[in-house]
């Protein structure tokens, strides 16, 4: 992007104690990001950016380092900035004992002792200028960022708010969404005006679909096509 690497979905790694990966139901015994990077001759010290979308665990444990007995976390990507909303970020700093669970106590002391943390507060950070446009939901945590890059016709990653294709369905949500009407309200209005613009969706949540395009059908109910395979 604009001649820079950048990575927008980081994905759990391989950071979980034993116990939590079965707590969890983390099968993997590698570091999968690390694994998809390789295989495009892509090394973690030379992605350039790092947009978090939110602080899950499920989204933000890729930038650590696998666990190893006896070993502090680290930090991977040793080069990047780490771009995270400012709402995002304050909520994993201080979570909601709701919510304390799906955040890595550890993580927020680490991007700040990096050097590298940018926090975002609008439509467009100080680094990536006016390459990616950022829009931002409540519905699911507080503060989400979401990432449109390329304007009308472009992508956008949604994240967590619309996750794969079973939820571009309006009243489908998840278990752990804060505030789920709201979320449907925020994923309404986002899937009306994505869809004039004929923007894509990239999944972070769908085992087989990694980006559609999404429409209405004949009953004005939200569906997808164009739809591309995950690799």
């Amino acid at each position: 992007l604009n001649g820079l690497n950048v990575l927008f979905e980081d994905g759990v790694g391989a950071f979980f104690k034993p116990k939590l990966k079965e707590r969890f139901g983390v099968h993997q015994d590698d570091h999968v990001l690390l694994r998809s990077l390789q295989a495009r001759g892509i090394s973690h010290d030379e992605i350039d950016i790092v947009v978090l979308s939110h602080l899950h665990f499920d989204h933000a444990g890729g930038i650590l380092s696998k666990y190893e007995a006896g070993q502090p976390m680290r930090l991977l990507f040793p080069k990047a900035k780490f771009l995270v909303g400012e709402t995002a970020w304050e909520r994993a700093r201080k979570p909601h004992p709701r919510d304390r669970a799906s955040f890595i106590p550890e993580l927020p002391k680490l991007l700040e002792a990096s050097g590298r943390l940018e926090l975002v507060t609008g439509n467009r950070s100080a680094t990536l200028g006016d390459a990616v446009q950022f829009r931002y939901s409540d519905g699911h945590t507080l503060g989400l960022m979401l990432s449109e890059i390329g304007g009308n016709g472009g992508v956008l990653y949604s994240s967590d708010l619309v996750a794969g294709r079973p939820w571009v369905h309006l009243p489908i949500s998840m278990g752990i969404d804060r505030y789920p009407e709201l979320g449907v309200d925020e994923k309404h209005a986002l899937l009306d005006d994505i869809i004039k613009r004929g923007i894509r969706l990239f999944f972070t949540h769908d085992l087989e679909c990694a980006m559609a395009l999404p429409v209405t059908d004949d009953q004005g109910r939200y569906t997808t096509t164009d739809e591309q395979e995950t690799v």
